[in-house]
């Protein structure tokens, strides 16, 4: 008997939040536009410069030692989040249901501070997770490096050119105590999803053709892509052009009952049953709802949230649905986070 199971990104396909560009916001003057810079800087590292040894997710390491110069300890790290905690409209009720389906964990590049939340606010048991560890508080900073800190954060906003990044974080930083900080973080992103994804397979022996995947970003492009050469099903919700290139099934939604619903046919009818559902639902979804083995709790909740789209992707629709998708995603989670890699 198979036993198929369940693995989601947190930021995204389960919360609105992006915390580590919500903390930035919070503790750094003008932190919003100082990550979205190295949010971007990330982004070219991965994409474009393809670094060797380097993962997707690098941001959250490179903004340590900025958030240790204006203040953020392991405590207030803790109490920000688990007070900002917000999730996609459905989430909690999608989260329940899968997780007495199926054995089901989240794999997040978010700090396992706020995993930590997430997993207070609705249950989930956080054994079941996997994210980027932190103890901001064990490194020293002086104030000579505070000071420069606060003096780099300014010229990185004055001058966001990728050789002055490149010079800031792979020459100065690495000479400076703090340095040590993002030397030793390593960011669940990219190979660290993809690597998680194994150990839950090797620790649960699952097979690898049973996996479900649910992303929407850059730190995703390994796992999903990893899910569907495997034989598993790789979904994208909200995603940007990153998750929706690497996915074989497109979500966009502004609540996540439709993952309830195609995960639940998954586990029913496997990765050929939830394709033939998508197509079928493409021409009259309440008919498909009623000719699938869709569990009816599922299916009479869904005219209220009959905003959904799901699509199969392929050469001819991707541009289509890298447009719609990223649409979805800003109206879901706002412009600024929406836009982020």
């Amino acid at each position: 008997m198979n036993r198929r199971f369940f693995v989601s990104d947190c930021e995204g396909p389960i919360s609105i939040n992006d915390n580590a560009f919500e903390l930035s916001s919070y503790f750094i003057e003008d932190g919003e536009k100082f990550f979205e810079i190295i949010s971007k800087y990330d982004d070219i590292l991965v994409e474009v410069v393809k670094r060797q040894g380097y993962n997707a997710g690098g941001t959250l390491k490179f903004i340590l030692p900025f958030l240790k110069a204006y203040g953020a300890t392991n405590d207030n790290i803790k109490s920000f989040s688990q007070e900002n905690v917000l999730l996609i409209p459905g989430a909690l009720d999608t989260l329940q249901y899968i997780y007495n389906l199926m054995p089901s964990f989240i794999v997040s590049t978010s700090y396992q501070q706020y995993i930590h939340a997430l997993c207070d606010s609705t249950g989930f048991p956080y054994e079941n997770t996997y994210s980027t560890q932190l103890d901001i508080d064990k490194y020293n900073l002086s104030s000579k490096e505070k000071n420069r800190l606060m003096e780099i954060k300014e010229e990185i906003i004055d001058n966001p050119e990728f050789e002055n990044l490149d010079r800031i974080f792979w020459e100065e930083l690495p000479k400076m105590s703090i340095g040590r900080i993002i030397k030793d973080v390593n960011p669940i992103g990219g190979e660290g999803k993809k690597n998680a994804l194994k150990d839950i397979i090797s620790k649960f022996q699952f097979n690898t053709s049973d996996l479900a995947y649910v992303g929407d970003s850059i730190t995703d492009l390994q796992p999903l892509k990893f899910a569907f050469e495997k034989g598993g099903l790789a979904i994208s919700f909200n995603g940007n052009e990153y998750a929706v290139k690497e996915a074989e099934v497109v979500i966009m939604a502004d609540n996540t009952l439709i993952i309830s619903i195609i995960v639940d046919l998954f586990n029913k009818a496997g990765r050929t049953g939830v394709l033939e559902f998508i197509n079928a639902f493409i021409d009259d979804p309440q008919l498909a709802l009623f000719n699938y083995p869709v569990d009816p709790q599922l299916t009479l909740k869904f005219p209220s949230m009959s905003n959904s789209k799901i699509r199969i992707v392929d050469s001819d629709n991707l541009d289509e649905l890298l447009e719609e998708s990223l649409k979805y995603r800003k109206k879901v989670r706002g412009d600024i986070i929406g836009g982020l890699g």
